[in-house]
C-alpha cells in the first residue's frame, strides 16, 4: 500500500511538474513567475497568448494523448495475456495513417484544418471494424489469438496502400506524410484539446471500472466466467474502448509508439497486476511521459522541433529493453 500511494504521489507531481515545464520554456522564454502568474489571469497580453493559446493545450493534449495510449496498452496487455502488446497491435495506426496520407495525396488538407483528424479517425474506425470482423467471422466468441494476427495482417495491407499512395505523390506529399506518421503536437490548440478530451476521458472511465473483471480475466476466461464475469462482453467492450482512446490520439498527433507499450510495463513491474490500481496509474505515468517527450522534442534542437514519435522510441526502446531484462530476472 505504502508503495502505491507513493508511486501515485510520484507521478501526480511528475505530470504537474511536466505540464508546468511544458507551459515555462519555448522559443519566448518566461520564468516560472510569468507562467504561474498568467494561468492565475493575470500577465501581460503578449504572456496570456503564449501560455494560454500555445503552450497550454499543447500540454494538455500531450497528457490526454499519452494517459489513453498508457491506458488502451495496459488494456490490451490484460486481454491479450501478454505483456509486450501494445495499442498500434491492433492495425489501428495504419488505418489512421491511410485516412491522413490519402487527404494529404489529394490535398483536401488545405480544405480545412479539421479534415486531417476527421480522416485519421475515420481510418482508424475502419481499421478497427476489420479487425473485429475478422476476430468474430467464426463464431460469437472472440478469441484474442484471432484478434492478435487480424491486426497484424491488417497492419500490413494498410502499409501496402499507404507505400502505394506515396509512390504516386509528390515529394512535398512524401514529406507531409512522413512528418505526420513520426507523430506531433506542433498542431494543437483548444478544439484538439477538447475533441480528444471528448473521446479519452469518458472511455477511459468506462475502463477503470473494467478492473475487476479484468483481473478475473487473468487467471483465465473460464474461470472468470465462473466467477460471474461476462468474458465476451468484457472483451468487446475492453478492446472496443481502447481502440477508440488509441483512434482518438492518433487521429489529433500522429503516430506515437512505445508509450502503451513502455509505460503499463514499468508500473506493472512496480505495483504488479492489480488493474484497479494498474489502470489509473498507467494513465498518470503516460500521461507525464509524453508531456515530458515532447518538451524534449521542442527544447532539444531548438528552434529545430524533432518529431516527438522519435523522442519516445528514442527514450522507449532502451528502456523497454531495461525493463524486460528486469522482468526475466525475476
Amino acid at each position: 500500500m505504502t508503495r502505491r500511494f507513493t508511486l501515485t504521489l510520484a507521478l501526480v507531481l511528475a505530470l504537474a511538474a511536466a505540464v508546468l515545464l511544458g507551459i515555462r520554456f519555448g522559443a519566448v522564454p518566461l520564468t516560472t513567475a510569468d507562467a504561474i502568474r498568467t494561468l492565475a489571469g493575470k500577465g501581460t497580453a503578449v504572456d496570456r497568448t503564449i501560455v494560454l493559446e500555445l503552450r497550454l493545450p499543447r500540454a494538455l493534449l500531450g497528457a490526454l494523448v499519452g494517459g489513453g495510449l498508457a491506458l488502451a496498452g495496459a488494456t490490451l496487455q490484460a486481454l491479450l495475456r501478454n505483456p509486450l502488446a501494445e495499442p498500434y497491435i491492433l492495425g489501428i495506426s495504419g488505418g489512421a495513417s491511410v485516412g491522413a496520407v490519402l487527404v494529404l495525396a489529394l490535398g483536401l488538407a488545405a480544405a480545412g484544418s479539421w479534415v486531417l483528424p476527421l480522416a485519421a479517425f475515420v481510418g482508424a474506425v475502419v481499421a478497427i471494424a476489420l479487425v473485429f470482423g475478422v476476430a468474430t467471422a467464426a463464431g460469437r466468441a472472440m478469441d484474442v489469438r484471432v484478434l492478435l494476427l487480424a491486426g497484424v495482417v491488417v497492419a500490413a495491407f494498410f502499409s501496402a496502400c499507404i507505400a502505394f499512395i506515396l509512390s504516386m505523390s509528390q515529394a512535398r506529399t512524401v514529406q507531409s506524410a512522413v512528418l505526420w506518421m513520426m507523430g506531433s503536437m506542433a498542431g494543437a490548440d483548444w478544439g484538439s484539446v477538447v475533441l480528444t478530451a471528448a473521446y479519452t476521458l469518458p472511455a477511459a472511465a468506462l475502463l477503470l471500472g473494467l478492473a475487476r473483471p479484468l483481473n478475473l480475466m487473468a487467471i483465465g476466461e473460464e474461470t472468470a466466467h465462473y466467477l460471474g464475469a461476462d468474458v465476451e462482453r468484457v472483451k468487446r467492450l475492453a478492446l472496443l474502448l481502447a481502440a477508440l482512446i488509441t483512434a482518438a490520439g492518433v487521429a489529433v498527433v500522429g503516430v506515437i509508439g512505445f508509450v502503451g507499450l513502455v509505460v503499463p510495463h514499468a508500473v506493472r513491474l512496480l505495483v504488479g497486476s492489480d488493474h484497479r490500481v494498474l489502470l489509473p496509474l498507467s494513465f498518470l505515468g503516460g500521461a507525464a511521459f509524453l508531456t515530458l517527450a515532447d518538451l524534449v522534442a521542442r527544447l532539444a534542437l531548438a528552434p529545430t522541433e524533432i518529431p516527438v514519435g522519435v523522442i519516445t522510441a528514442f527514450v522507449g526502446v532502451p528502456l523497454f529493453l531495461v525493463l524486460l531484462r528486469r522482468s526475466l530476472s525475476t
